[in-house]
């Protein structure tokens, strides 16, 4: 196999991870990376193993859902051992890091997202934070928000709620996350107060005012087919580089955990793609998450 050598330079770091203007926070953050290609080059070797063995393709599938658990315990240690959270936000806790999506979806905010400015400050009228200096964490969610609104004309949705899909290589058509706006955004938001309250979460600061729009996983019965679908694609023998980012696209839409799914899924893709096309495998775009989450399959598949 074409193995290739896995480095930091693999794991640009997201820029939702950039909540902070101290220099320490930022390195700090940037020092994930480190990880990232220790845990990513470790998951290849242990594929290359695995794959070794296998006979069929639904050997190769089964070894890829092996390795990839292994990945979300790993992340799960990480999320163990840390201090907390970035940034402003509910409580922090490591156990949501090994919870999987099942009947709760999960939702992410897009937009304006005042918390992500640093040093914002609660207003309690508006349920947001105001002031603060931008961050590049508050700029990628405005312009995601900006782009998942334009969606709705460039995919002529007159309503508040947006399908993707994903389309596999043998044609077929799986229903991945959705993106809600406006009256639907706002029923959202007042779930998501009532599922965090019913945690025995202060929700009194819960920025859910302004004019949200959230991107929404699949349903259970969606995304797990969305992640046998990824697995299978990314298991073919004869992975080219496009139908890798077939598999990509389909992995990061079909999140498995309630937290650090993003992280898994970047490390378990850079070692699948090292092993399986070697050089011909690029970094990751730093913002890949959002690219799948918001702009539909041909763009968010451009490498």
């Amino acid at each position: 196999m074409p193995t290739a050598s896995i480095t930091p330079s693999h794991f640009p770091t997201s820029p939702l991870a950039f909540r902070s203007a101290d220099a320490d926070q930022k390195a700090r953050v940037r020092a994930f990376a480190d990880e990232q290609a220790v845990a990513a080059t470790a998951a290849r070797d242990r594929l290359a193993d695995l794959w070794a063995a296998a006979t069929t393709r639904a050997d190769r599938a089964a070894a890829l859902r092996t390795v990839h658990a292994e990945l979300v315990a790993w992340r799960y240690e990480l999320a163990s051992a840390a201090a907390g959270r970035l940034g402003q936000g509910i409580a922090y806790n490591a156990e949501r890091f090994r919870t999987p999506i099942a009947a709760n979806t999960n939702y992410d905010r897009l937009g304006v997202t005042g918390r992500l400015r640093d040093g914002a400050q609660w207003d309690p009228p508006t349920r947001t934070y105001v002031g603060g200096l931008v961050t590049p964490a508050y700029e990628a969610m405005l312009r995601y928000g900006q782009a998942a609104e334009a969606r709705f004309a460039l995919d002529h949705v007159g309503g508040d709620v947006l399908q993707n899909w994903v389309v596999l290589p043998d044609g077929r058509r799986i229903p991945g996350n959705r993106i809600v706006r406006g009256r639907a955004a706002r029923a959202v938001a007042e779930e998501l107060t009532a599922r965090v309250a019913a945690r025995g979460i202060d929700v009194s600061r819960m920025e859910t005012g302004g004019n949200p729009i959230y991107t929404a996983t699949p349903a259970p019965q969606g995304s797990q087919a969305l992640f046998a679908a990824a697995l299978e694609t990314l298991a073919d023998p004869g992975l080219t580089p496009e139908t890798y980012l077939t598999g990509r696209y389909a992995l990061f839409q079909a999140p498995q955990t309630k937290k650090g799914s993003d992280a898994v899924n970047r490390t378990f893709i850079v070692a699948v793609g090292a092993l399986a096309l070697g050089d011909t495998a690029a970094a990751l775009p730093a913002d890949i998450d959002l690219r799948c989450y918001v702009l539909g399959q041909d763009a968010a598949c451009c490498p």
